[in-house]
Protein backbone atom coordinates (compact mmCIF):
# COMPACT_ATOMS: atom_id res chain seq x y z
CA UNK A 1 0.00 0.00 0.00
CA UNK A 2 1.47 3.52 -0.64
CA UNK A 3 2.37 5.37 2.50
CA UNK A 4 0.85 8.59 1.10
CA UNK A 5 -2.97 6.78 1.66
CA UNK A 6 -4.34 5.64 5.14
CA UNK A 7 -5.04 1.64 4.46
CA UNK A 8 -8.49 0.65 3.31
CA UNK A 9 -10.72 -1.37 4.38
CA UNK A 10 -11.61 -5.18 2.87
CA UNK A 11 -14.37 -3.78 1.51
CA UNK A 12 -13.30 -0.54 0.03
CA UNK A 13 -10.31 -2.45 -1.77
CA UNK A 14 -13.18 -4.78 -3.23
CA UNK A 15 -15.77 -1.83 -4.35
CA UNK A 16 -12.24 -0.03 -6.18
CA UNK A 17 -11.21 -2.91 -7.75
CA UNK A 18 -14.43 -3.10 -9.40
CA UNK A 19 -14.85 0.31 -9.76
CA UNK A 20 -11.30 0.52 -11.92
CA UNK A 21 -12.04 -2.49 -13.40
CA UNK A 22 -15.19 -0.94 -14.60
CA UNK A 23 -13.46 2.56 -16.01
CA UNK A 24 -10.73 0.06 -17.76
CA UNK A 25 -13.08 -1.85 -19.62
CA UNK A 26 -14.92 1.40 -20.71
CA UNK A 27 -11.71 2.84 -22.20
CA UNK A 28 -10.50 0.43 -24.46
CA UNK A 29 -8.61 2.85 -26.65
CA UNK A 30 -6.45 4.14 -23.59
CA UNK A 31 -2.72 2.58 -23.96
CA UNK A 32 -1.40 0.05 -21.64
CA UNK A 33 0.92 2.23 -20.48
CA UNK A 34 -1.79 4.71 -19.02
CA UNK A 35 -4.02 1.45 -17.95
CA UNK A 36 -1.04 0.67 -15.75
CA UNK A 37 -0.40 4.34 -14.44
CA UNK A 38 -4.15 4.26 -13.64
CA UNK A 39 -4.83 1.32 -12.20
CA UNK A 40 -1.96 2.31 -9.22
CA UNK A 41 -3.36 5.08 -9.26
CA UNK A 42 -6.69 4.36 -8.10
CA UNK A 43 -5.61 1.33 -6.30
CA UNK A 44 -3.41 3.40 -4.51
CA UNK A 45 -0.30 1.16 -4.78
CA UNK A 46 3.15 1.43 -5.89
CA UNK A 47 4.73 -0.31 -8.48
CA UNK A 48 6.08 -2.48 -5.87
CA UNK A 49 2.46 -3.37 -4.98
CA UNK A 50 1.45 -4.27 -8.31
CA UNK A 51 4.30 -6.51 -9.03
CA UNK A 52 3.53 -8.54 -5.44
CA UNK A 53 -0.10 -8.74 -6.57
CA UNK A 54 0.44 -9.61 -10.32
CA UNK A 55 3.25 -11.95 -10.04
CA UNK A 56 5.38 -9.39 -12.55
CA UNK A 57 8.93 -8.44 -12.11
CA UNK A 58 8.92 -4.95 -10.64
CA UNK A 59 11.24 -3.91 -13.30
CA UNK A 60 8.71 -5.56 -16.31
CA UNK A 61 5.90 -3.02 -14.90
CA UNK A 62 8.43 0.09 -14.77
CA UNK A 63 9.23 -0.68 -18.32
CA UNK A 64 6.01 -1.04 -19.78
CA UNK A 65 5.18 2.43 -17.99
CA UNK A 66 8.38 4.02 -19.19
CA UNK A 67 7.24 2.53 -22.58
CA UNK A 68 10.33 1.48 -23.15
CA UNK A 69 8.98 -2.22 -23.57
CA UNK A 70 5.17 -3.41 -24.96
CA UNK A 71 5.18 -6.00 -22.54
CA UNK A 72 4.32 -9.74 -23.35
CA UNK A 73 0.87 -11.15 -23.50
CA UNK A 74 2.06 -13.28 -20.51
CA UNK A 75 2.57 -9.96 -18.08
CA UNK A 76 0.51 -7.95 -19.23
CA UNK A 77 -2.25 -10.56 -18.59
CA UNK A 78 -0.79 -11.10 -14.92
CA UNK A 79 -0.60 -7.39 -14.70
CA UNK A 80 -4.48 -7.29 -15.71
CA UNK A 81 -5.26 -9.91 -13.67
CA UNK A 82 -5.40 -8.04 -10.49
CA UNK A 83 -8.99 -6.81 -11.45
CA UNK A 84 -9.49 -10.08 -13.07
CA UNK A 85 -9.26 -8.57 -16.45
CA UNK A 86 -7.24 -10.48 -19.31
CA UNK A 87 -5.57 -9.15 -22.69
CA UNK A 88 -7.82 -9.65 -25.57
CA UNK A 89 -8.12 -8.89 -29.40
CA UNK A 90 -11.76 -7.30 -30.31
CA UNK A 91 -13.18 -6.33 -33.86
CA UNK A 92 -13.40 -2.77 -34.48
CA UNK A 93 -16.87 -1.00 -34.89
CA UNK A 94 -17.61 0.90 -38.48
CA UNK A 95 -18.61 4.32 -37.40
CA UNK A 96 -20.75 5.74 -40.67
Amino acid sequence: MDKRYKPLSLARQLTLRQEVMDEVLAHPEWPLPDVIRFIKKRLQITTDDLAKLSGASFRTIQNIERGASPGTVQSLNRILGVLGLRLGAVKPTVQS
